[in-house]
């Protein structure tokens, strides 16, 4: 068992807690100091904040990878929603035949239960089951009460395996939007071989030196052709909400939309420096 998934089992083990109990002893593990939730200042700080006071009811849609389809295809379109190949409630339910030789399967309701399968004639489909079948049994809101996850039902779905031919990878673009205004974004890459980088850019694509959780990349990475385009879908999908992390993707000059975030880290990520926690707290209007 990674550590990782030790720290998750515990903190599902304490799910009897009180949100905000919880929330400051997971602060406090990060931080090593409580979070001011009466006022908050910092970034962090106030997406806790908003676990507690902000709920908004349609976020539960947000967050579930199926229903948010939805929304984003009244919003921008349905030309920028990745396929869905299937919906089921049980991984028994899933009839293999009927996938293509790649896809992609995930859970509706957490962020962790995807098995990637490229090559179904040689797809370990045990491992699999066992990894979807645990996901299911559990309430992701335990893990960081990130409340809108509480009521999402669990389902799996199958997507397309996606892959960019320039980058040989399928590459994350999440933009910071802030009552509907993107501010920042950040590259995820490496992933998929277990390398993972993050780097962080301002919206003229400049470097902002950030580090969180993961190192920056050795090598420059190269601005996304669709990155203007991303930046006016943002700002369309973010408005109305203090704030919202909007993530895409880019598959060889076409741009998806990937998933809504509403805590980024869950609230509980220090930054490198953190004078960033100072500033993205300004940008969070409460």
């Amino acid at each position: 068992m990674s550590s990782n998934q030790f720290a998750k089992k515990v903190r599902y083990a304490l799910r009897f807690l009180p949100d905000e109990t919880y929330i400051q002893l997971n602060y406090f593990a990060h931080f090593h100091k409580f979070a001011n939730l009466k006022k908050p200042r910092t970034y962090n700080e106030k997406l806790n904040w908003l676990k507690l006071h902000d709920r908004n009811p349609l976020y539960t849609e947000l967050v579930d990878k199926y229903e948010v389809k939805k929304h984003i295809k009244n919003k921008v379109g349905e030309e920028y929603c990745v396929p869905t190949l299937g919906v089921w409630d049980h991984f028994d339910d899933i009839n293999f035949d009927e996938l293509p030789q790649q896809f992609v399967l995930k859970c509706t309701h957490d962020s962790e239960g995807i098995v990637i399968v490229k090559d179904k004639n040689h797809f370990d489909k045990a491992s699999a089951e066992k990894k979807i079948s645990n996901a299911l049994g559990q309430n992701f809101y335990y893990i960081g009460r990130e409340w809108p996850y509480k009521h999402v039902r669990p389902r799996i779905i199958a997507e397309p395996y996606l892959v960019d031919n320039e980058t040989g990878e399928l590459r994350d673009y999440k933009f910071f939007c802030f009552s509907g205004e993107p501010k920042a974004c950040f590259v995820a890459s490496g992933r998929e071989i277990g390398q993972t980088k993050f780097d962080y850019f301002d919206l003229d694509f400049n470097s902002l030196g950030i580090r969180q959780k993961y190192p920056n990349s050795p090598t420059p990475v190269k601005k996304p052709v669709t990155f203007e385009k991303m930046i006016e879908l943002a700002r369309k999908i973010s408005k109305g909400f203090p704030h919202v992390r909007v993530d895409f993707y880019e598959v060889n000059g076409k741009l998806y939309f990937g998933e809504f975030t509403l805590y980024h880290f869950s609230g509980f990520m220090p930054f490198q420096p953190d004078l960033w926690d100072n500033e993205f707290g300004k940008w969070l209007k409460l």
